[in-house]
């Protein structure tokens, strides 16, 4: 009796079990070997970070004064391009990405190989980026704001369909069941069952994918699909550095009142 007495109390307690202590270890090990991989193979060359400070000085030097009076006819016309991207690419995302979100959910279409094709899109659409987008358009269509709308629609629809797609899936049962007692039919379960749901979510996504929209489609011209990128692209291109820091200014300035205006919205209907 004693001795288990003596037993119990010189155990100690521990935080984690043999088995979660190695999984630990094992996940540090791998995050540990991928980094050092990743900086063997990066090959980051000691001289060029030792006068970056100097050279980050000598840049912004150069950006001084800012060229304020290229924004009238350098920069004005290409920011409102971009917002339009930004803007009808949302729109035709959302377009394209409510039906794909439906056939994603399997609550709303009870078949696996429709659920499995639908993700699989939505899959395909954000695994390229937006900028790949843009060339692959370019290349169909020609350098303008048309490259930029699609490849800000194409690259929307896998994350609009997605969270749509999730929150169909997280729908409470009980009214639509009440729905299915009544004999509604399946368009009328989602329009008084579903939609109610997930309406808050959907305006969320919405505006928050169109701020983003509106960050990604102001690169976009550098490879030629329109919007104040081109702007960016032709500055830096001439070394006009000035200018460079105008439309750079102009970006940022878009994207904060984008975020209030985002901010504002979100408040007055969610």
């Amino acid at each position: 009796m004693n001795a288990a007495l003596d037993h119990a109390q010189t155990r100690t307690w521990r935080r984690f079990s043999p088995r979660q202590r190695l999984a630990r270890f094992t996940i540090y090990f791998v995050i540990v070997a991928a980094i050092v991989a990743s900086a063997r193979s990066v090959e980051v060359i000691p001289e060029f970070l030792y006068d970056a400070p100097e050279q980050v000085r000598d840049l912004l030097q150069r950006m001084w004064p800012i060229a304020w009076s290229h924004y009238p006819g350098g920069v004005h016309d290409a920011l409102m391009e971009t917002l339009h991207i930004a803007t009808l690419g949302t729109i035709l995302a959302i377009a394209m990405a409510l039906p794909i979100g439906l056939a994603a959910a399997h609550n709303v279409v009870p078949s696996r190989t429709i659920n499995y094709l639908a993700k699989l899109v939505l899959v395909a659409s954000r695994s390229v980026n937006s900028l790949v987008w843009a060339l692959l358009f370019v290349a169909v269509f020609g350098p303008g704001a048309l490259a930029g709308t699609l490849a800000i629609a194409f690259r929307s629809i896998g994350f609009v369909g997605k969270l749509v797609g999730e929150a169909l899936e997280e729908a409470d049962r009980g009214t639509i069941e009440a729905l299915e007692a009544t004999g509604a039919s399946w368009s009328a379960q989602l329009a008084w069952g579903y939609w109610p749901q997930v309406q808050p979510a959907f305006w969320s996504v919405a505006l928050f994918r169109w701020d983003i929209n509106v960050r990604e489609s102001a690169v976009l011209g550098l490879v030629g699909a329109g919007g104040i990128g081109m702007a960016l692209d032709t500055a830096l291109n001439l070394f006009q550095w000035n200018r460079v820091a105008m439309v750079l200014f102009s970006i940022f300035a878009v994207v904060v009142v984008a975020e209030i205006v985002v901010t504002q919205i979100r408040d007055r209907i969610l």
